[in-house]
């Protein structure tokens, strides 16, 4: 049978319980009265005890979707919730004296935990009691003997009969069956654990009429329908011994450490009779009491010492309640009542128990967060049970009081993965107790990542080389980013993206591999073209949203010798090759003619050499190494011809090298007569001879004006030496620097800018 405390509670405690749900629901994890119901014993399991989610204030959909569930800090589930329709259930059958003993009040306390967000309700079911149990005697059959002596009005203690159940299903009363004209029975109650049945002699007894007497002594509870327990009384009428022993007190009350050692007094009885010999010899047992077979406690037979045998623990009994029985040498005897009990002693640490715990807990978590929920308990009583509770040595987290001996877990400030992966919460328990006895508990909270970092570059920039006329897609060096996140969070992607923002693409003969960051160069590239190259690299990260960080990869062409030297004087595709004039009075050293050359290469594969490969008259004319002038190596003889072809050879420093040979032709003369007869003699015989003179006489004419004009004009309107002029032949300028021979070494093709 299941009866609902909605039902019998009075009108006022149901208004205020609406009013403790309707505050609940507008303030997160609000506190209040306890939810309260009451369910009979011994129902079955699966039995409905209420609408549990009807009295929070809460639907069933609600029940699922936070996760909803039962958590009882003693560990054991009564019931279970019904999320689909709210109802609380029982999960098994409830047995009030297994539960409660004899305890007039049995509450069942749990709590009522919803997740997302997290708010729990205290439930308080409380167990009836139903009659479920009969009335038991210590001993299915009672001896007296009575002295045939006896007054009338005397009377015969008898142990009590026990009944587990309570209140109303308790003993409500003894009778005698079948009766007769002798005895009656008396039954006082002065509390729950203080009560006593006698047997009432009503007339003197007649040993030659009755020796012995035969009856039942029934005890009857108060259910409904009640419940009976019976005992056989024989009483054994005696002719002797008119006096029963007698207890110095109806009650006596000890009191033992639970931590005493075996064999410890805890009291002792005493009975006096005053018959004498054996009459009066008194022996002491324990008439034990329903359900304490096994007494921790044994009491010696003559002097009624109690000692302690076995271990007491007061966590699982405060107190024993024993009948003590003294009996004389002729059969009489008399009972007392002994209360031992308990005293606790600080044998138990503390307890925690877990109800909720998140973990991983992301670490863009918001300062506040509840992390666990738990409640602290003591099984010792008073200040032995009294908890304190402490985090060790944690500034990232604290403990916050919830309800009751409740406490939550909270983080306190902001959380860094890639500092701190993981926490190690050890949380301590310690009861009031003397000495005081600890426990720990260790909470391991992981951090899941959060993309919040972007990956970095292990350099600020990258310089990468490539040679020349390279191979398609050659690898030219990598680039490397890491990101502290973890996972996706730190996979890194490579690409590519333009330099300047005004660009729209990156340059198309560089591609980055975006697994690995390796740059390859898609083309072959010159470097009289291209000398270097800049492109931005982008890493990103697959997180959401991704993060990325750029960096400039600065490409560097390298020079390969792929140009051979250009002879830019004396013009090797002149017709008539032009002549240089050397004086046949020259002295050794005197500057004859230069060779100038250029190479569009650079480095040493632009560094040019000269050397004279071949002339007509090998010892008199010589090249200078690096300035590819050509001087007098003796003065001339009479004996030396007048007119020497030279072969001058220019070279790279590459490897391999590259050369390019220069021919020129240089008369040697004492006059303008004697170089124009020379000149006159080179040219070509199909010319008139008339047409050649004049050309001749313009030409030195020419070069005579030209060179008056260079030692006339100003600085600022012509070349000096150490200059630059552009040097026209073949139809192409090069720049070249002016030296003092220039003008003897230029003579034509010369033009100032």
């Amino acid at each position: 049978m299941l009866i609902t405390e909605g039902v019998r509670r009075p009108a006022m405690a149901s208004a205020r319980q609406v009013l403790c749900l309707c505050a609940l629901l507008c303030v997160p994890r609000v506190r209040c009265e306890p939810i309260r119901y009451s369910v009979a014993e011994e129902g079955e399991s699966g039995s409905v005890v209420a609408n549990v989610a009807e009295d929070a204030g809460l639907t069933p959909a609600q029940l699922s979707a936070r996760r909803a569930r039962i958590a009882s800090p003693a560990g054991r589930q009564h019931f279970r919730l019904e999320r689909a329709t709210g109802r609380l259930v029982l999960a098994e059958r409830l047995d009030r004296e297994e539960l409660c003993g004899r305890s007039l009040t049995c509450t069942l306390a749990f709590e009522l935990l919803l997740e997302n967000p997290l708010q729990f309700f205290r439930v308080e079911v409380a167990v009836e009691d139903v009659n479920d149990h009969s009335p038991v005697f210590p001993e299915e059959r009672v001896t007296f003997q009575i002295l045939e002596t006896s007054d009338p009005g005397s009377r015969f203690p008898v142990e009590a009969a026990h009944d587990l159940d309570v209140g109303s299903n308790s003993i409500q009363a003894y009778t005698i069956a079948p009766e007769n004209e002798y005895f009656s029975v008396s039954f006082e109650t002065h509390s729950d654990d203080d009560k006593y049945v006698d047997l009432v002699l009503d007339q003197t007894l007649d040993r030659e009429a009755h020796s012995e007497l035969l009856f039942s002594l029934i005890a009857t509870d108060g259910g409904s329908p009640p419940r009976s327990g019976t005992t056989q009384i024989h009483i054994v009428v005696l002719d002797v011994n008119d006096n029963a022993p007698t207890f110095t007190q109806k009650l006596y009350i000890g009191r033992v450490l639970e931590n005493a050692p075996m064999g410890s007094v805890v009291l002792s009885v005493v009975a006096t009779d005053p018959d004498v010999g054996l009459n009066g010899d008194i022996s002491y047992r324990f008439s034990q009491s329903v359900g304490e077979s096994h007494l921790p406690f044994t009491i010696d037979s003559m002097s009624g010492e109690i000692r302690v045998t076995k271990i007491l623990d007061f966590e699982d009994a405060q107190k024993y309640e024993i009948s003590v029985r003294a009996t004389d040498g002729g059969g009489l005897s008399g009972m007392c009542n002994v209360m031992v009990e308990v005293v606790d002693v600080n044998d138990n640490a503390p307890e925690l128990v877990v109800s909720f715990f998140s973990s991983p807990l992301p670490e863009n978590a918001e300062p506040g967060t509840v992390v666990a929920l738990f409640a602290v308990r003591d099984r010792d009583s008073g200040v032995n049970g009294e908890i304190t509770c402490a985090l060790e040595d944690q500034l990232s987290f604290s403990l916050r009081p919830a309800y009751k001996n409740y406490y939550e877990l909270v983080t306190v400030s902001t959380l860094d993965r890639e500092e701190t992966a993981q926490y190690l919460v050890v949380i301590l328990t310690a009861d009031a107790g003397s000495p005081s006895l600890t426990n720990t508990q260790t909470f391991t909270v992981d951090i899941s990542d959060v993309n919040d970092n972007a990956p970095v570059f292990n350099q600020t920039s990258y310089t990468m080389y490539v040679r020349e006329n390279n191979i398609p897609a050659v690898l030219v060096g990598a680039v490397s980013a890491v990101d502290s996140d973890a996972g996706p969070n730190a996979k890194v992607i490579y690409s590519l993206g333009p330099v300047y923002a005004a660009e729209r693409d990156p340059c198309s003969c560089i591609s980055v591999n975006s697994e690995n960051g390796h740059v390859f160069v898609l083309r072959p590239l010159d470097y009289e073209q291209v000398r270097q190259l800049e492109v931005l690299v982008s890493a990103t990260d697959a997180g959401s949203p991704p993060l990325s960080t750029n960096v400039t990869v600065r490409l560097l062409v390298v020079d390969e010798n792929d140009n051979a030297p250009v002879v830019l004087h004396p013009a090797q595709d002149s017709s008539p090759p032009s002549s240089e004039l050397a004086p046949r009075s020259a002295e050794p050293g005197a500057l004859v003619a230069k060779v100038v050359a250029v190479d569009a290469d650079a480095g040493q594969n632009a560094w040019l050499s000269y050397e004279l490969a071949k002339a007509t008259e090998p010892g008199l004319f010589r090249v200078g190494l690096h300035s590819g002038e050509v001087r007098t190596a003796r003065s001339p003889l009479a004996r030396d011809a007048p007119r020497h072809s030279l072969v001058v050879v220019v070279k790279d420093q590459g490897r391999p090298a590259l050369s390019a040979t220069a021919t020129l032709t240089v008369v040697l003369a004492e006059s303008v007569a004697e170089l124009l007869s020379e000149l006159g003699s080179a040219a070509a015989p199909a010319e008139p001879a008339g047409s050649l003179t004049r050309w001749l006489v313009l030409a030195v004419v020419a070069v005579s004006c030209l060179f008056l004009a260079f030692l006339l004009l100003p600085p600022a309107s012509g070349a000096l030496c150490g200059e630059y002029m552009y040097l026209r032949t073949n139809g192409k300028y090069f720049n070249i620097k002016c030296n003092l021979s220039c003008y003897v070494c230029f003579p034509y093709n010369i033009v100032v800018v």
